[in-house]
């Protein structure tokens, strides 16, 4: 479903994710430090051995002396907690350094320095829908013709994924 924003600098129509985004993540921000980006990624930041066992919860970051006389500062990490379930927090605790560098890597910049881990139950995740069936006959080839001049492997497998998943919805295209 898409939204007309009349007051939006770009022309046309809005998905409703833009939309909830908008509102949600400066209500998450004030409140917990976290953006939906973050939620919505976890799984590719987390990994498969704790992408179903965690979540971010918040992220506090550090009051500065320069902050509070309004002067503008430089940028300080905060703490990332995160909700783990029993006996896979003491794992999570040993993979603490790979995973500040992979959140730090999906926002670009230091944003943790340092990450708690709350043991609590974390609600499953979204089910999600069974892998596309792999494309036979004309519609491998021309997706094979289009992923030909990719140079990087991970990037060529993720736009084959993508490809599958378009290419093989029962010939019927979306609108």
């Amino acid at each position: 479903m898409r939204i007309v924003n009349s007051r939006s600098p770009r022309r046309g129509a809005l998905q409703i994710s833009e939309v909830a985004n908008r509102l949600i993540d400066p209500v998450l921000a004030r409140r917990a430090g976290i953006s939906t980006m973050l939620l919505g990624s976890w799984d590719e930041i987390a990994g498969a051995a704790f992408a179903d066992c965690s979540r971010p919860e918040k992220i506090a970051w550090p009051r500065r002396a320069s902050e509070m006389a309004g002067e503008d500062g430089g940028h300080q990490p905060g703490v990332l907690t995160i909700a783990c379930e029993g006996s896979r927090a003491l794992f999570l605790s040993h993979q603490q350094g790979e995973l500040i560098q992979r959140v730090n890597g999906f926002f670009g910049f230091p944003a943790i320095r340092q990450i708690r881990i709350v043991q609590k139950p974390v609600s499953p995740p979204a089910r999600r829908r069974r892998p596309p069936r792999p494309l036979t006959g004309e519609a491998a080839r021309h997706l094979e013709e289009l992923v030909d001049g990719i140079e990087g492997d991970a990037l060529k497998a993720a736009l084959k994924r993508l490809g599958t998943a378009v290419l093989g919805r029962n010939g019927q295209p979306r609108r």
